[in-house]
């Protein structure tokens, strides 16, 4: 059950002594770590393509939402417009995507994948889909299951203290 603190946030009842633990067994640094793993399999498993996760990531949302407004690709990833934009001018120099000035808002652009860009996608699919099968590898079925849905629900959870919620745009 969550606490009041005295600026009137929640806070986590003091069950566990963090400061007690050592590093490797805090959640913080375990979640880093996993993440500095994945990202060095799927760089690993899509060396011959010269794309990072974070640009995979804004392909594949690109992919499945169709063309987008910079500000509604920056919700659907989790990123800052101002990262986002730095990712989508690499992208763009690469062929990857195209931006054009929105009709309605000539102050925002439409961004939309190039068929280049989706045939990396095509390439890389296979190839992600191994780094995240070796993320997840030393769990059994079962724990894949359980530790999907308890990230889902850890992310969730806290969706709204992120700097970047995903789907709030």
């Amino acid at each position: 059950m969550l606490e009041k603190t005295k600026q009137g946030r929640d806070s986590a009842p003091r069950g566990d002594d963090w400061h007690g633990k050592p590093l490797q067994e805090r959640p913080g640094f375990l979640i880093r770590r996993l993440h500095q793993i994945h990202v060095a399999l799927f760089m690993e498993e899509c060396a011959g393509e010269s794309i990072t996760p974070v640009q995979y990531s804004i392909l594949t949302a690109l992919d499945h939402i169709g063309a987008a407004e910079q500000i509604v690709l920056s919700g659907a990833v989790g990123l800052d417009t101002t990262n986002v934009a730095d990712v989508l001018a690499r992208l763009e120099r690469q062929k990857m995507i195209k931006r054009r000035m929105s009709p309605r808002d000539k102050r925002m652009k439409i961004v939309s994948l190039t068929d280049t860009g989706r045939a990396l996608l095509q390439r890389i699919d296979a190839g992600a889909a191994r780094a995240h099968e070796r993320t997840l590898a030393a769990l059994s079925p079962t724990a894949r299951a359980r530790f999907m849905r308890d990230l889902e629900t850890l992310v969730e959870a806290n969706n709204d203290l992120s700097r970047t919620p995903v789907g709030t745009r």
